[in-house]
């Protein structure tokens, strides 16, 4: 029994949420590599295969705040379950695609959705579910997941891709599905309580939350409603959209290539990817601990200053000389999803510990229409222009206008407070 106390229950939650979200992130990064494959044998243009991602990234974020309902209407595992299954059906299917309607369908919609159940609501439900101190932290490393992802995916699928062709990379990602599926079935549990015990850090006595009986997508739109008369869920969304429109909208999709078409090879440039992801594994990490330590308004405003300002650079980097793009992978891969922690941490302060799922769907769901808009114009600016400055540039421009939006959260629930370092 003593031993048994060792490993808290809320570890075992986190390590299926993890492998849960880094399976889906090494799915979402699938794109970058398939725009050139799918250029060359079907001969669409980068502006259409754009708009399927777009499609994808839309409903990856919309789902949100409708997952979050749905953990507490039918349980986190079940919505985790079948998120896995759409998934694998999802990317398995698209090796039948012929038509860029097929894609809009498969890729767009089905793994799109797919994909939304288990966007970073699930992390900010799993970590307010089971942890009660260390929330920063352990939601650092919950989103550090997509940058986990991108690290062991890319490199595998671009050399799938290259050497046996991208449909053998689709069915890697569908594989990799499947077998975190039965992890989910059999480990994870929707409340502490089930397995008999409290959130991770909390008193043994703390009541059983209460499960709800609303309709899902009544809560999804109610929390909408309320989030449209504060003016901090404003300032939140409206962060996050530039968030999204300058991580998984511009550099997600279009980086690898941009880098093709500076000449450099698209082994390397997924290799450049998971670098970065390397760098966001150790920075989102310390994003969390830092947010449960220090102001998240004053964290969002470097973050956001920082990312601008990389991007700014980014042009010329991919057409001067080697060192300047690896400076530039290390300045922004240490940036690229930090500011997630402080979002959620910002977000239960203004709408409390038990809206925080739903409300933070809602956000999270701008950050999507944010990289959804981004995909389409970056890739309708290098059909066009023949290259990708305009959208790296305005990219940098709004980022530091977030910079600036950040500092303007005002609300505050003093039980929040940040720890003491």
């Amino acid at each position: 029994m003593a031993a048994s106390r060792k490993i808290h229950y809320a570890w075992l939650i986190m390590a299926v949420t993890f492998l849960t979200l880094l399976t889906t992130a090494g799915i979402r990064s699938t794109p970058g590599i398939l725009i050139v494959p799918l250029e060359h044998e079907f001969g669409w243009s980068r502006a259409t295969i754009s708009l399927a991602v777009s499609v994808n990234l839309l409903l990856y974020g919309l789902m949100g705040p409708f997952a979050a309902a749905f953990f507490d209407k039918i349980g986190v595992r079940r919505t985790m379950a079948i998120a896995l299954f759409l998934l694998a059906v999802g990317v398995s299917s698209t090796t039948l695609m012929t038509r860029p309607w097929h894609m809009v369908l498969i890729w767009g919609v089905v793994v799109g959705c797919g994909a939304g159940m288990t966007a970073y609501s699930l992390s900010a439900t799993v970590v307010n579910r089971w942890f009660s101190k260390s929330q920063g932290t352990v939601l650092g490393v919950l989103t550090a997941s997509a940058a986990t992802g991108q690290l062991l995916f890319l490199p595998l699928l671009a050399r799938l891709s290259h050497h046996h062709g991208w449909r053998a990379a689709a069915f890697a990602t569908a594989g990799a599905a499947l077998l975190v599926f039965p992890l989910v079935l059999f480990i994870m549990r929707n409340h502490p309580q089930e397995v008999g015990v409290s959130r991770y850090g909390a008193a043994e006595d703390e009541p059983a939350p209460t499960a709800s009986g609303e309709n899902p997508f009544r809560v999804a739109l109610s929390g909408l409603q309320r989030g449209i008369g504060s003016a901090d869920f404003w300032l939140l969304a409206g962060s996050f959209f530039i968030c999204g429109a300058s991580t998984n909208g511009l550099i997600g999709t279009h980086l690898v290539p941009a880098c093709v078409d500076h000449g450099i090879p698209e082994v390397t440039a997924a290799g450049l990817l998971a670098f970065m992801g390397i760098l966001d594994l150790f920075g989102t990490t310390l994003s969390g601990w830092l947010s449960d330590r220090y102001n998240s308004r004053y964290l969002l405003c470097w973050y956001y200053g920082l990312r601008g300002l990389s991007l700014l650079g980014l042009p010329f980097a991919l057409s001067g000389p080697q060192w300047s793009l690896s400076a530039f992978a290390v300045f922004y891969g240490l940036d690229w999803i930090a500011t997630v922690p402080p979002t959620v941490r910002l977000t239960a302060e203004a709408f409390g510990r038990h809206n925080v799922g739903v409300m933070f769907g809602w956000i999270f769901a701008s950050h999507q229409v944010g990289a959804a808009l981004a995909a389409t114009f970056a890739g309708t600016v290098r059909t066009y222009l023949g290259d990708y400055m305009i959208a790296f540039l305005l990219s940098g421009v709004i980022c530091l206008l977030a910079a600036g939006l950040v500092l303007r959260i005002k609300s505050r629930l003093p039980e929040l407070a940040p720890e003491a370092a």
